[in-house]
């Protein structure tokens, strides 16, 4: 089973939009580390970062 690689577009300009990297940093994650990334800066964007003190 292969990803969707519709999604992995989405992934990959949502993640070079929001943190500026590029195609091939984004691309050398591993798909769990691409997700997570997505998940933080989702957060971050939505004002929903956790902090740390």
């Amino acid at each position: 089973m292969s990803y969707p690689v519709a999604r992995l577009r989405e992934e990959v300009a949502y993640l070079s939009m929001g943190l500026g990297w590029k195609h091939d940093e984004i691309l050398a994650l591993t798909h769990r580390e691409r997700q997570a990334w997505v998940r933080t800066v989702n957060q971050i964007r939505s004002g929903q970062a956790q902090t740390r003190k």
